[in-house]
C-alpha cells in the first residue's frame, strides 16, 4: 500500500518551476484568460496521458504474449511507438521527446540558478548555473524512477508548501500601489502566457517511463487525473493571488519569487523548490540517459558505476545550453509551443487513432474507451479537437508569439548573459 500511495504522487511532480511563472503568464494572459487556460489544459493534459497509458498497456500486453522478458529493460515511449506502429513513428517519437526532455532538464537549472539568486546574490545566476550544473549531474549515479519513489513524494509537498506561501504572502502584502492589471494587451502576450500553460500541464514526456516503475501501471491514466486535480488547487489561487497583487509588474518579473518580500518564509521556499528542482532535473534526465545506454549497449550492465560513467555526455550539453539560455520565464513558453504541443499532446492523439483504426484492432484492445465518450467515435472526436486546437492555438499561434518574445529576450540581454532580469547594479 505505501509504493502505492507514492506512485499517486510521482505523476503531479514537474510542476515546480512552472508554479513560479504562472503568475507572469497571468500578467500577459489576464486573470479571466488564466484561470480558463488551465482548467482547459490540465483536462487535456490528463487526456493525453490517458492515451500514453491505453497505448503502453496495449505495447506490453502484446509483447508479454509473445514472451518478452522486460525484467532488465525499461520500456520508453519511442519503443512503443515503434512496436505499435513501425520505425518512421518510432524516430518521430524519439526526436520530439529526446529534445524536449532535453530543454525540460536546461528549465530546471536555469530554475535553480534564478531561485537561490534570491536567497544569495553574492554571485550571479551564471555562476551559480555552473554550481547546480555540478549538483545536478550527480543524478548520473540514481538507476531508474524507482529510486524516486520518496522523493517525489516530498517533491510535491515542497510544491505544496511554496504555492500556499505565495497565495498567503501575497495576499498579506496587498495590492502595490497604483497596481495595473491591463492584460491582455497584446497578442504576442497573450499566446506566450497561453503556451506557458500548455507546458505546465505538458509534463508526461516520462509517462511511460513512470508506468514502467510502477506496480500497476494500469492505474497510471486516474492517478494523472488525480494528480493534475491536485495541481489545480495549487496553480490557481497562487497565481491569482499573486497577480491580484503585483498586476503589471509581473511582466518584467518571471519568477514570482522575485516580488515577494525577503524572510524566512521566502528563503524556505525558495530552498524547497531547489530541492525540488533537483528531483525533477533526474526525472527529465533519466529518460534521456536510458536512451542514451541503450545506443552505446549498457542498458543492461548492473554496474551502477558504469552506467554513471556512460551517462556524464548527457548532462554536459544541458548544463552549457542553460548557460547560454538563462531566460526563466519566456524558455518555457517556447518550449510548450515548439515541443510539448507535439510531444504531449498531438503526437499520442494521432498514435492512439491510427493504432486503433482498424476493426480488428478496436475489437481486441486491451482497453476500450470509457463508457461515458459513446464508443470509439466519442473518442476520436476528442483525439481530433485535441490535435487542431494545439496545433492551431498551441504550436501556431503560440510558436509564433513564443519565439518572438524569446528573441526580444536575447536581443535585450544578450547570450549567457549573467544575471537575467536582476537589478541594475547586479546585472
Amino acid at each position: 500500500m505505501a509504493s502505492e500511495k507514492v506512485e499517486t504522487v510521482i505523476a503531479g511532480n514537474y510542476v515546480a518551476q512552472v508554479l513560479l511563472t504562472l503568475p507572469y503568464s497571468f500578467s500577459q494572459l489576464g486573470l479571466l484568460s488564466g484561470i480558463l487556460f488551465q482548467l482547459l489544459y490540465g483536462l487535456m493534459g490528463s487526456w493525453t496521458a490517458y492515451l500514453i497509458s491505453v497505448l503502453y498497456v496495449e505495447y506490453r500486453t502484446r509483447k508479454e504474449r509473445e514472451k518478452v522478458d522486460f525484467r532488465n529493460h525499461v520500456i520508453q515511449w519511442f519503443e512503443v511507438l515503434d512496436g505499435l506502429l513501425g520505425k518512421y513513428w518510432r524516430n518521430i517519437g524519439l526526436l520530439f521527446n529526446c529534445t524536449f526532455l532535453v530543454f525540460g532538464s536546461v528549465i530546471q537549472l536555469i530554475a535553480c540558478a534564478s531561485n537561490i539568486y534570491y536567497i544569495n546574490d553574492n554571485l550571479d545566476k551564471r555562476t551559480w548555473t555552473y554550481i547546480f550544473g555540478a549538483c545536478c549531474a550527480t543524478t548520473v549515479f540514481v538507476p531508474s524512477f524507482h529510486n524516486y519513489r520518496i522523493w517525489s513524494f516530498l517533491g510535491l509537498m515542497m510544491t505544496s508548501y511554496t504555492a500556499w506561501y505565495m497565495t498567503i504572502a501575497s495576499l498579506i502584502h496587498g495590492q502595490i500601489e497604483e497596481v495595473k492589471h491591463s492584460g491582455p494587451t497584446t497578442m504576442v502576450l497573450y499566446f506566450t502566457g497561453a503556451t506557458n500553460i500548455l507546458y505546465t500541464f505538458g509534463g508526461h514526456a516520462v509517462t511511460v517511463e513512470i508506468m514502467h516503475a510502477m506496480w500497476k501501471p494500469q492505474k497510471f491514466k486516474l492517478i494523472y487525473l488525480i494528480a493534475t486535480l491536485y495541481v489545480l488547487t495549487l496553480t490557481l489561487p497562487s497565481a491569482s493571488a499573486v497577480y491580484w497583487a503585483f498586476g503589471d509588474l509581473l511582466l518584467t518579473h518571471s519568477n514570482a519569487l522575485s516580488l515577494l518580500p525577503k524572510n524566512g518564509y521566502r528563503d524556505t521556499a525558495v530552498i524547497l523548490m531547489l530541492i525540488h528542482q533537483f528531483i525533477t532535473f533526474g526525472f527529465a534526465c533519466t529518460p534521456l540517459y536510458f536512451v542514451w545506454e541503450k545506443f552505446i549497449r549498457v542498458h543492461d550492465t548492473k554496474s551502477v558505476l558504469k552506467r554513471a560513467v556512460a551517462r556524464l555526455p548527457v548532462v554536459i550539453p544541458i548544463w552549457f545550453l542553460a548557460i547560454i539560455f538563462p531566460f526563466f520565464g519566456p524558455i518555457n513558453s517556447t518550449v510548450g509551443s515548439l515541443l510539448v504541443s507535439f510531444t504531449v499532446y498531438i503526437i499520442p492523439s494521432l498514435a492512439h487513432m491510427i493504432t486503433f483504426s482498424s476493426a480488428s484492432a478496436r475489437e481486441n484492445a486491451v482497453e476500450r474507451p470509457p463508457p461515458f465518450l459513446g464508443g470509439w467515435v466519442g473518442l476520436y472526436c476528442v483525439n481530433i479537437f485535441v490535435m487542431v486546437w494545439v496545433f492551431i492555438v498551441g504550436f501556431g499561434f503560440g510558436g509564433w508569439a513564443s519565439m518572438l518574445n524569446f528573441i526580444r529576450q536575447i536581443d535585450s540581454f544578450g547570450l549567457f548573459t549573467k544575471c537575467y532580469q536582476c537589478p541594475p547594479h547586479k546585472a
